[in-house]
């Protein structure tokens, strides 16, 4: 993970946002105000699950350099050292590309 260090509790991740560079086919940039929010990233971190009513963690789906998806709006967008991240719930996540 990095030089960044962040243990995600519960079912929380930590995730790199992954920007994709965005030229149009004629060759002009794209500037990040104008594109979408990226919903990619890399996890760097993962929580050690959620705890059930029983007292049990509930396993992760997901590890440590998984390539993921995840929903738009979700999760908390942190910034440090100039490289943005994400604590994500393990809800927000969508899917995970192989």
């Amino acid at each position: 993970m990095s030089d960044v260090k962040i243990r995600p509790l519960g079912d929380k991740l930590v995730v790199e946002v992954i920007e994709e560079t965005e030229t149009t086919p004629g060759g002009i940039f794209i500037p990040d105000s104008a594109r979408e929010k990226p919903q990619k990233g890399k996890i760097l971190a993962v929580g050690s699950g959620k705890t059930l009513e029983n007292g049990k963690k509930e396993e992760m789906e997901v590890k440590v350099n998984d390539i993921i998806l995840f929903t738009k709006y979700g999760g908390t967008d942190i910034k440090i050292d100039n490289k943005e991240y994400k604590i994500l719930s393990i809800k927000d996540v969508l899917g995970v590309i192989e």
